[in-house]
């Protein structure tokens, strides 16, 4: 059983999630404020959390940005449709996905679905000799480790995945629908956004100029590639 971290300072919503969650099996643990959140992952091992961005006592960026501090478990964000900024802020430090409300039950349980089949996978999966490399990048998949010129480069989880998937097939277009697709291993519900995002953090982290890529290329109405 998986346990799913439940934090909004709404309780009609923290309730009707619990339903939702528990019809499918999930454990689940409310919190109300981005404190109380932190407090949970210490004392219960946590495989996923659903995160509202606008709380008090802590809000939820602050959250997002102590949780990566000590944990690598999914995040999903809760937000509002006039929230979009606070979405690309939220994707940047960290959270892996987000839902808007007022949500629907089915988009919901794919994204938690999704996320959890991830995290599992990445947890369970046995160490692979396997090392990627395209000018100063270099991927060590056994590691999960990559640096850019000898130097170590910090990413995602999701960042991580997005750019292993590029790298093993250097000079491929690769859509949004199919980046999602392949990382987030679940259909795409008009995320290009999420991937876009992602996409842009990633540049910079691995690109000395973000704004004119020796790397990561944008093929202007088609997606992305590596550059060889």
């Amino acid at each position: 059983m998986y346990n799913i971290l439940v934090c909004d300072d709404e309780k009609d919503i923290v309730s009707a999630l619990r339903i939702y969650l528990e019809s499918e099996g999930y454990a689940v643990y409310a919190a109300y404020d981005g404190r109380e959140a932190l407090s949970l992952l210490g004392r219960v091992e946590i495989h996923l959390v659903l995160l509202d961005l606008m709380m008090p006592v802590m809000d939820g960026m602050t959250a997002i940005v102590e949780i990566r501090k000590r944990s690598n478990v999914p995040v999903i964000l809760l937000t509002a449709k006039s929230e979009d900024m606070d979405k690309v802020l939220g994707l940047n430090v960290g959270a892996d996905d987000y839902v808007t409300k007022p949500f629907h039950p089915v988009e919901l349980m794919a994204r938690v679905r999704s996320q959890l089949r991830r995290y599992m996978q990445l947890k369970g999966a046995p160490a692979r000799e396997e090392r990627l490399a395209i000018g100063g990048i270099e991927l060590d998949d056994a590691a999960k480790a990559v640096t850019l010129d000898g130097e170590p480069v910090s990413l995602t989880r999701t960042e991580y995945d997005i750019l292993k998937l590029l790298m093993e097939q250097p000079g491929r277009v690769f859509s949004p629908r199919e980046i999602y697709e392949a990382v987030w291993k679940d259909v795409s519900f008009g995320t290009e956004n999420t991937v876009a995002v992602h996409i842009r953090h990633l540049r910079e982290k691995i690109e000395y100029n973000p704004g004119e890529p020796r790397y990561l290329k944008v093929v202007w109405g088609r997606g992305y590639r590596m550059e060889l």
